[in-house]
């Protein structure tokens, strides 16, 4: 993967524009140079006329702002990627979909907000599924083009993958962060349900809707976490007992993701972490079922006012989902949405009577599917996301094709600050340096 940005990690980068090592004009005009040479082709951002001129205002204005380096705010100038889904002033949102943009006008979504803030400029709205579902853009995979760079939040991993900015925000319904960040071998961070408001995003399901970002490695996220919420634990387990998973749950990945996940527990085992290894879940298929009749039906309830007056402009995918949404009744609901919460205790309950402080799983069923007409399958991420606990996602190698395998290490609740750190403090002992488990699958 190229990039046009160099320092590649978010604290370097940082530093050198505050500083003014290097000046932000140049920075944007190199970057937006070497996107306007790949996009054609990736697909990562939805189209924006003066783009450039855009953002050469928006830095002028950063500069007079703020003509003192040291007083400049720790993203001052850092370009951000910003799914399809969240409202941005300025920019118009479409949720992946063909419906008229003033539909999803309101208040800019408080997180791109706080990160504005914070001095980001935003580079753009990033491609997304249909109303973040199954119904796939165009957008390709930088690892292999001829591959889906996975959904929904398909050109925010496109966009730091192929080094367009090293930061983008995502959502995840089932599996819409982790998936794409591991099938384009990059890092990402699906938080605590609830740690970051979702005001200013398109819903899909508001009971497991989880706000979250991609970066290009996990030092990004030690650099980004405490900006947005200095309030997070700091501890630190410095020979964490990791739980790996058995049973119907891992069953329902390849026999090469398998593999990969093997190699890096034996590798993790070598190393002297102690991993207690059981079956979390039970019977995955009725989790998966649970889950998949919740986001059903708020989906349909989100999407009640629109589908009546542009149903011919959703897809067939978006279609179905709605009519079996409409088959839930409010009682079934309601007791889906208390099942995620007493699934959760259940979970974390698990961690506290087995003393577990990260579980251990791989990021997806398979590595990314060839073609653009699906995103995979999202069934590694979905009981995390249903019981709300935060993951995490970093590169895991490649398979026979050169595409990426993912490991995904999961926290308890409120846990993301120390999920980060102790990944990675096991990184570093394993002497693999910042982009993950690289040496895993030797």
């Amino acid at each position: 993967m190229n990039s046009a940005i160099d320092p590649d990690n978010l604290k370097e980068l940082s530093l050198a524009l505050r500083q003014g090592k290097l000046p932000l004009q140049d920075y944007i005009i190199q970057t937006l140079s070497y996107i306007e040479k790949t996009e054609p082709v990736l697909g990562a951002l939805l189209p924006e006329d003066n783009r450039q001129e855009r953002l050469l205002k928006q830095a002028e204005k950063l500069l007079l702002r703020f003509p003192e380096p040291e007083m400049r705010p720790p993203l001052f100038g850092i370009l951000i990627g910003v799914k399809d889904l969240f409202n941005v002033d300025g920019l118009p949102t479409r949720a992946g979909s063909k419906l008229p943009p003033e539909v999803f006008a309101g208040k800019e979504a408080d997180i791109v907000t706080r990160l504005k803030n914070l001095g980001a400029l935003i580079l753009g709205k990033t491609t997304c599924t249909e109303f973040a579902y199954f119904q796939p853009s165009q957008t390709k995979n930088p690892c292999n083009w001829k591959h889906t760079p996975g959904g929904s939040s398909s050109g925010s991993a496109a966009a730091v993958a192929a080094g367009y900015c090293l930061l983008s925000l995502g959502t995840q319904t089932i599996g819409s962060i982790i998936r794409p960040a591991s099938y384009c071998g990059v890092t990402g961070l699906k938080p605590t349900y609830g740690l970051f408001s979702l005001q200013g995003v398109f819903p899909f399901s508001q009971t497991v809707d989880h706000i979250g970002f991609i970066t290009r490695q996990i030092s990004d996220l030690s650099f980004l976490l405490p900006l947005l919420n200095p309030f997070v634990s700091e501890k630190i387990t410095d020979r964490p007992v990791l739980g790996a998973v058995t049973g119907s749950y891992l069953q329902q990945a390849d026999a090469s993701v398998q593999e990969n996940y093997f190699s890096a527990l034996n590798k993790l085992l070598q190393n002297g972490y102690k991993i207690i290894t059981g079956d979390p879940f039970g019977d995955i298929n009725s989790i998966n079922a649970r889950h998949n009749a919740l986001i059903a039906a708020e989906f349909a309830l989100n999407h009640k006012r629109l589908f009546a007056r542009y149903q011919h402009l959703y897809s067939e995918s978006s279609k179905e989902l709605y009519a079996r949404g409409l088959k839930i009744s409010s009682t079934e609901l309601e007791l889906l949405r208390k099942q995620t919460l007493m699934f959760r205790k259940k979970i974390v309950n698990l961690m506290q009577e087995e003393k577990i402080d990260l579980w251990v799983t791989p990021s997806t069923t398979t590595t990314a599917p060839p073609g653009l007409n699906s995103t995979g399958s999202p069934l590694m991420s979905l009981p995390w996301t249903n019981c709300g606990l935060p993951a995490l996602t970093i590169p895991n190698g490649l398979d026979e094709n050169g595409l990426p395998f993912g490991v995904q290490f999961v926290a308890s609740c409120n846990e993301d600050f120390k999920l980060i750190q102790t990944v990675q403090r096991i990184l570093d002992r394993q002497k693999t340096g910042i982009s993950g488990f690289q040496d895993f699958a030797e």
